[in-house]
C-alpha cells in the first residue's frame, strides 16, 4: 500500500506576538490533520538582495552580511525556544516542525517556497485593526495573497480563538461561477474536521432579485453535495462595503471570512486592492483566502 503523504504547514514568522499566537493556531492545526511545520523566517538586506548588476560597485562587505545572518539567526533560535517553551509548559501539541532562514524580500520566499513545496496551507499573523503604525494585512501578507497558489489564513492578533476547532461559522464570497465549486470543496476539506456553519455571501453594487435567485440556486447545490452542513446565504451591498461586511460579521457572528483569488473572482472583481486593504484593514476578523 502508497504511504500517505504528510501534509505540510508553512507559517511565516517575523518574530512578534502575532506570528507566535499564528504559530500556536498552526501546531493544534497540525496536531488535528496529522501536518508538519516550517516556520520560515525572511531576512532582507538591500545590498545583498539585488542582482549583482544593479548594486552600487563598492566592494561587497560580506563580513557585513555574516553579523546580519547570524542575527538573524540567533533571533530565529529564540523564537524556537519559545515555541519550544510552549510545547513544554504551556500544552501546545508536540507536532514535527522546523525553522529555517531565507535571504530576500519576505513576500517573494514565502512564494517562491510555497511554488516548491506546495503546503497545504500558509498561516499568517497580523496586527489588529487598532493598530495606527501598520496595515492589519500588512504588505508582506497582501502581496503574498495576490501571489500563492495554496490557501492562505490571515490571523489577526486580536483573533479570540488559538484553535480552529473553535470556529464555528465562516462566510464564503461567491461570483456565481463554476470554480467557486471547487474552491468551496477545497475550503470543505480544510476545515472538515470541525463541525463548521457556512454562510455564502455575493458582493455587488447593485443588489436584485437576479441574484438572489443564482445565490439561492448555488445554495442548493451545495445543499445536495454537503447534506450534512448548514448552509445560509446573504446579498451585501458593495457599495459601503466596510460598513456592510462589519454589520454582516457581527450580525451573524462570524469567525473567518473565506475569498476566492484566482483571476476574475470575487476578490478580484470586488476587492480591487484599495477596497480589499481598506476592509481587511478595519477588521479583526481572520480572512481565508482561497487560490483555484
Amino acid at each position: 500500500m502508497e504511504e500517505k503523504a504528510i501534509k505540510n504547514i508553512l507559517i511565516p514568522v517575523d518574530f512578534s506576538e502575532y506570528s507566535l499566537y499564528a504559530c500556536e493556531l498552526g501546531f493544534n492545526y497540525a496536531h488535528d490533520i496529522g501536518a508538519r511545520i516550517g516556520i520560515l523566517h525572511a531576512f532582507y538586506n538591500s545590498q545583498f538582495s539585488i542582482p549583482l548588476v544593479f548594486r552600487e560597485r563598492s566592494p561587497i562587505n560580506e563580513e557585513e552580511f555574516a553579523q546580519i545572518r547570524k542575527k538573524a539567526q540567533e533571533d530565529l533560535d529564540k523564537f524556537a525556544a519559545s515555541i519550544k517553551e510552549k510545547i513544554s509548559k504551556d500544552g501546545w501539541p508536540d507536532v514535527p516542525y522546523h525553522c529555517f532562514l531565507k535571504n530576500g524580500l519576505p513576500e517573494e520566499e514565502i512564494v517562491n517556497h510555497c511554488n516548491k513545496v506546495k503546503p497545504a496551507i500558509v498561516i499568517m499573523g497580523t496586527r489588529g485593526k487598532t493598530r495606527k503604525d501598520a496595515d492589519l494585512i500588512g504588505s508582506v501578507t497582501a502581496e503574498v495573497i495576490e501571489n500563492v497558489q495554496v490557501p492562505l489564513l490571515a490571523i489577526p492578533e486580536n483573533t479570540p480563538f488559538r484553535r480552529l476547532s473553535q470556529v464555528k461559522k465562516v462566510a464564503f464570497g461567491t461570483s456565481f461561477e463554476q470554480k467557486d465549486l471547487d474552491v468551496f470543496d477545497n475550503l470543505f476539506n480544510l476545515l472538515k474536521s470541525y463541525p463548521v456553519e457556512y454562510y455564502l455571501f455575493h458582493l455587488t453594487h447593485h443588489p436584485n432579485v437576479w441574484n438572489e435567485i443564482k445565490l439561492a440556486g448555488i445554495k442548493e447545490y451545495f445543499r445536495k453535495q454537503y447534506p450534512d452542513i448548514p448552509i445560509n446565504y446573504k446579498i451585501i451591498d458593495a457599495d459601503d462595503l466596510v460598513l456592510n461586511m462589519e454589520k454582516f460579521v457581527r450580525d451573524e457572528s462570524i469567525d473567518i471570512i473565506s475569498l476566492t483569488t484566482y483571476k476574475r473572482s470575487l476578490f478580484a472583481r470586488i476587492f480591487n486592492p484599495g477596497i480589499a486593504r481598506k476592509m481587511l484593514f478595519h477588521t479583526d476578523t481572520p480572512l481565508l483566502a482561497m487560490y483555484c
